[in-house]
């Protein structure tokens, strides 16, 4: 194959990747520019129905850790505005049962509801409860809290005369301690049945009115942003200086290492947003989902293509591009479809099941590549040791070492982050959920240092790229692939001393043609 064939098979791979981002990336850029609306802190209820569960009809208004105020000057509260309850046309409308809207922290939780007997629990009170004593019949259960007789709070609002509306004065209420608290309107009159709601609740930390599980990210994603940069000033250094000798693999690392910087940026003025308005600003939130996506997908591209050798051992994936590509277009897809659910849009977590038929795609999608990676990695590191490329060998031993700690870290981690879900059911833990998130890209980021290291840009990538392996000598290959050499290398043959030295060349080629 001539230079000019080489060249353009070598930077074929990329080109597909730069259009498949491209073409991918600015339709859903549009779409959900303008069809998707999106709230934060600020919850919106519109035309909600009320669910019935047990003898109640319940409506969940959402959970929140909040922070106590740090300072007299700042405040933390949940806001109700605008709150309007329609009950049914066909229902009874005289002396209907108010609706009851209940705050209370996640460690009170007991306090609500009741059950007689020991039998199923009750929200509202029944009449077995009422003959025991200690609730009304019809009305809500409510014990008081060890820490605060005012709390678990309850307020009432009342249907007048025949309405078929009420609405709930808008109202302020301020939270003096720390704790994850749950928001839920409930109805026992079973006159009520059919209610449905609207409006919006609004609740604010003393910081802002990010909430309290995602508030240490935006300090987190500053160290992110500084550590991206950090590397990239080096790697471009590095990237400058051998610049004539930068391979097609060493410009895939750089478009990681830039998209990885900007998305932490934008993460971080996103939560700043986030925090200052109360509202996830939709271009800055779509943007920084979308690169993130875009960066996950380009990295497994990038450590499946090294796995498979290319840009060191062989110049091109060869009829394993359409593949390759292929399930980088699914993956992304996938990542994107799971990050727009989680993140544009309101930040009530998903239901349990709409959320696993969202991981499950990605999931299963991750452990195919894993597979494939340690595949290929597996015959590359077979090829290297026939042809005994000793300096291309320790470099793909040590991918392989680092590629195996990810993937242990990664088992590790998720088994970690099953149990602290399943030992925390009502995120009483919630001020240190943000490490679950955080792993995943400090994890990334010391996988991709590690790649940088090993594939650092130097005056000898090139002569190295497309050799066939087992061509380079043992003096040259003393040489390190990814750092400047000592002195100016011959692309010639130094001559063998001796007679052995001789005899063991002749038979090295003689076998390297048969291999051809």
């Amino acid at each position: 194959m001539d230079s000019a064939s080489s060249s353009l098979s070598s930077s074929s791979f990329f080109v597909i990747i730069i259009r498949f981002t491209r073409s991918i990336f600015f339709p859903l850029f549009l779409f959900f520019f303008f069809f998707l609306t999106t709230d934060a802190s600020i919850h919106v209820y519109e035309n909600e129905a009320f669910t019935e569960v047990g003898n109640a009809y319940l409506l969940s208004g959402g959970s929140e850790g909040i922070l106590s105020p740090s300072s007299s000057s700042s405040l933390s509260y949940i806001r109700f505005e605008n709150i309007t309850f329609w009950r049914s046309k066909t229902a009874n409308k005289h002396n209907a049962g108010p609706i009851h809207v209940i705050i209370f922290e996640a460690a009170d939780r007991n306090n609500i509801g009741g059950s007689a007997y020991g039998g199923q629990r009750a929200i509202c009170c029944t009449s077995d409860l009422s003959k025991m004593g200690g609730c009304n019949q019809g009305e809500i259960i409510r014990r008081p809290s060890a820490t605060d007789i005012n709390w678990p709070l309850v307020l009432d609002v009342k249907f007048k005369g025949k309405h078929l509306t009420t609405t709930l004065d808008s109202k302020q209420v301020a939270i003096a301690k720390t704790g994850m608290y749950n928001l839920f309107f409930v109805a026992c009159d079973p006159k009520l049945k059919g209610l449905v709601m609207s409006g919006k609740t609004i609740w604010k930390n003393p910081d802002g009115y990010l909430p309290g599980r995602m508030a240490p990210l935006k300090k987190f994603y500053v160290f992110m942003a500084l550590a991206y940069f950090c590397l990239s000033i080096v790697w471009f250094l590095q990237y400058v200086r051998f610049y004539n000798d930068v391979l097609q693999l060493q410009h895939c690392i750089t478009a990681v290492i830039g998209l990885g910087l900007f998305e932490m940026i934008l993460w971080y003025f996103e939560y700043v947003n986030f925090n200052d308005t109360g509202m996830r600003p939709i271009l800055v939130t779509t943007w920084v989902v979308t690169i993130g996506a875009i960066r996950k997908t380009i990295s497994r591209l990038l450590i499946l293509s090294v796995s498979m050798g290319y840009g060191v051992v062989r110049p091109t994936l060869g009829g394993l591009t359409s593949k390759v590509m292929l399930l980088g277009l699914t993956y992304f897809l996938a990542s994107e479809l799971l990050n727009i659910t989680e993140y544009v849009g309101t930040i009530n977590d998903v239901s349990g099941r709409a959320r696993l038929l969202l991981v499950l795609p990605d999931a299963f999608l991750d452990a195919f590549l894993i597979l494939w990676i340690f595949t290929s990695l597996s015959t590359t590191l077979e090829q290297l040791q026939a042809k005994r490329s000793s300096i291309k060998l320790d470099i793909y031993r040590k991918f392989s070492n680092a590629l195996a700690a990810t993937v242990i870290a990664s088992v590790a981690w998720i088994g970690y982050e099953l149990y602290f879900k399943a030992t925390d059911p009502f995120n009483e833990r919630w001020q240190s959920a943000w490490i679950i998130t955080a792993f995943w890209d400090v994890l990334a980021f010391a996988l991709l240092c590690v790649i940088c290291y090993l594939w650092a840009p130097s005056q000898s990538s090139q002569r190295y790229a497309y050799s066939e392996v087992g061509d380079d000598s043992d003096d040259e290959e003393s040489q390190s692939l990814t750092k400047e050499g000592r002195g100016e290398l011959s692309l010639v043959k130094q001559e063998r001393n001796g007679r052995n030295d001789a005899s063991f060349d002749g038979e090295d080629e003689s076998d390297e043609d048969k291999r051809e």
